[in-house]
């Protein structure tokens, strides 16, 4: 589903960020993404979301060339990614609930089971109660649970998440975890960057380690479902 070869990203006319990651993920893949401050895992979620281009090297997703696609079909394969925000990127002007069905409205899925499936999503994480509230007046946990609906209503290929449980206590972070695991088993690949060290030793995927912007395997620590290859 996706393959980086000698990808490199910098900003501006600065030093390079990330240097010569080489990786690819399997379809139905669980992988953590982990690694000091400023290592450089919100630059690799960047180019796995396709916020930006790579300075130089190969990206394919979903069996395209990155470079060669065109501008206008970009937001058709950024449909397929789901993406769990640090900062969470919800819009103030709509409610939990408008927020959350915003991909399924963009899909152009019925409104009546978009309202009966997001209604289900957030009383599911503990949200049921906030259906209508804003963003502005939710606590930083409630917003990231508002921030993980939005990204897996519309179940992507894949699902990216940055820190999802930093501002969750332990029950609603677990749930979410738990959530994680029901979509990889439904076939949505995942890559979940954190600093909890305890959450690749409770949920055993391939690990992902970033130092100093080059990417490098960690042994798997328990069996995730599929492997990775890495080069860096």
């Amino acid at each position: 589903m996706v393959r980086f070869e000698n990808v490199g990203l910098r900003y501006g006319n600065g030093p390079e960020v990330l240097h010569d990651v080489s990786l690819s993920l399997a379809p139905g893949s669980y992988h953590f993404l982990v690694g000091a401050s400023g290592a450089g895992k919100s630059s690799l979620l960047s180019l796995l979301y396709l916020a930006r281009r790579p300075t130089r090297g190969l990206i394919q997703m979903f069996d395209h060339d990155i470079a060669a696609v065109p501008r206008d079909q970009m937001p058709t394969l950024r449909r397929k990614i789901g993406v769990v925000f640090q900062d969470y990127h919800l819009l103030d002007h709509l409610s939990a609930l408008e927020n959350v069905a915003l991909p399924l409205r963009v899909a152009g899925n019925d409104r009546g089971k978009i309202r009966d499936h997001v209604i289900e999503l957030l009383e599911w994480v503990g949200l049921g109660d906030k259906l209508d509230v804003r963003p502005p007046a939710l606590s930083g946990g409630e917003k990231q649970r508002v921030a993980v609906a939005r990204a897996v209503i519309a179940r992507p290929k894949l699902l990216l998440a940055d820190e999802p449980t930093g501002n969750l206590d332990d029950t609603i972070g677990e749930r979410l975890m738990r959530l994680f695991e029901e979509l990889n088993r439904l076939g949505t690949t995942l890559v979940v960057a954190t600093h909890n060290n305890n959450l690749p030793v409770r949920f055993p995927h391939p690990v992902l380690r970033l130092e100093d912007g080059e990417l490098h395997p960690v042994a798997n620590q328990g069996g995730g479902r599929h492997a990775v290859s890495t080069a860096s």
